[in-house]
């Protein structure tokens, strides 16, 4: 006899990896041609339009969440790895040092310096930045151009405040420049930059009170700084993202009811917001005979699966044994992105999927060539 097709309530589990006291059931992705007789699971670019979605949760400038229904994990986790090392950003790259008698040394202040992140006008991070010249053949350094290289000052000296008082202690208000900060930093524009980088959309750190060093009487800072546009693949400043993550819809589901004290107990093994308790009705007892006689009492009900962190907290319990089952849905992934500030946490996953385009069109040329 051959197979009937599966009902849509077997799609639906075949996505759920299941959560157990010890153990992890259907954790392999059988979505692929052939591993179940009778039916097609080809790839199809109509049947993915069809079942594709995005849920948007939040869309601050710097920090974003939302969720893409399903996708394979295998886009999922690619779109994680171009938002954290091949989106370009601007980060100071030399540092050419004419003083420094601070306590730091010198390489951990030009480490230091180049992890600051920086913002600008989108405007012109988008049109006028161009990626540094390749080094001539004779291995000399390129000439630097308007639209690939930014320079910046740092000259900070420490002094006495003759404004301070004989008792004052606070190194703050004793000494002028005791503390060296992002705001100090100055950016000097030349040729075009003029166009793009002045006023409001000028370059400048994203927060101007990140401390770079401290300094006491007599102590100086005098360097300069070229910044020029980099991917996160070759060094974690040039990373648009403080993180970019995803993790998989936790699914939570009562099987029994559970009632009482056990429900109130129920709800303290999750975190917050994730179960909720109600009073169980005469509506819920025609709809389940199972709460039938227990009229008034708390209930526990799922309120957002998506807060759990999926502990297993309730497993370890008695009292909910064959009560409840966990899972997670595999083809929901709930992303979450910090931006540095340089970038909007939306543009840059927009041009994290732009990224990838582009990175299929090229793959797809090359096998072209590769058969000619």
């Amino acid at each position: 006899m051959p197979r009937q097709p599966p009902t849509k309530e077997e799609l639906e589990a075949r996505k759920i990896v299941g959560i157990n006291l010890e153990t992890i059931t259907n954790v392999h992705d059988t979505n692929y041609p052939g591993h179940y007789p009778g039916e097609d699971h080809s790839w199809d670019i109509e049947k993915f339009k069809q079942e594709f979605s995005v849920e948007i949760h939040k869309n601050d400038p710097y920090e974003a969440s939302f969720s893409l229904i399903g996708l394979d994990a295998s886009i999922a986790n690619a779109f994680r790895r171009i938002m954290i090392s091949d989106i370009p950003t601007l980060a100071i790259e030399q540092v050419f040092l004419n003083n420094n008698t601070s306590v730091i040394q010198d390489e951990v202040l030009c480490h230091r310096l180049g992890l600051i992140p920086f913002t600008a006008g989108k405007e012109g991070l988008r049109n006028f930045v161009e990626w540094q010249a390749k080094p001539r053949e004779t291995g000399e350094p390129a000439d630097c151009r308007d639209s690939d290289t930014f320079q910046l000052e740092l000259k900070v000296r420490c002094e006495h405040n003759p404004d301070a008082g004989p008792h004052e202690t606070d190194p703050t208000k004793l000494y002028k420049h005791a503390h060296v900060y992002a705001r100090d930093i100055k950016f000097n524009p030349v040729g075009r930059q003029y166009e793009w980088f002045t006023g409001e959309n000028a370059i400048r750190p994203v927060n101007p009170d990140i401390l770079i060093a401290k300094l006491r009487p007599g102590q100086e800072i005098d360097l300069n700084m070229h910044m020029h546009k980099g991917v996160g693949s070759d060094h974690a400043k040039f990373s648009p993202v403080a993180t970019a993550t995803y993790r998989i819809l936790p699914v939570i589901d009562i099987v029994e009811p559970i009632l009482g004290r056990d429900a109130e107990k129920f709800q303290k093994c999750f975190p917050q917001g994730v179960i909720g308790l109600e009073k169980v009705t005469a509506e819920d007892g025609k709809r389940d005979s199972r709460y039938l006689g227990h009229e008034g009492e708390l209930k526990a009900v799922v309120l957002d699966a998506m807060r759990d962190t999926v502990s297993r907290e309730c497993l370890r319990h008695d009292e909910f044994k064959n009560k409840v089952k966990l899972g997670r849905k595999r083809d929901h992934f709930i992303y979450g992105v910090e931006s540095t500030g340089q970038l909007e946490s939306d543009d840059i996953f927009l041009q994290s999927v732009q990224h990838l385009k582009a990175k299929a069109k090229t793959f797809e040329k090359q096998l072209v060539n590769m058969v000619r």
